[in-house]
């Protein structure tokens, strides 16, 4: 089961990464706003295998593989 927690911490950095993108974008650092955006994607993806790799476990588990 998804924690609510971790809904909500994906959702905050994605806030924050699309405000202070928006910010860069402006003051005309376009470049940096981009590899904020990568920083922000990666750390998203880092916490998601995570929990795919429990998924997987749990399902490994259940059929006794």
């Amino acid at each position: 089961m998804v924690d609510i927690d971790l809904i909500f911490k994906i959702a905050a950095i994605g806030i924050i990464v699309s405000v202070l993108n928006q910010l860069l974008i402006r003051s005309g650092r376009e470049e940096q706003g981009m590899l904020l955006t990568l920083a922000g994607l990666v750390v998203v993806l880092s916490m998601i295998v995570v929990q795919i790799s429990d998924l997987f476990a749990t399902v490994k588990s259940v059929f006794g593989l």
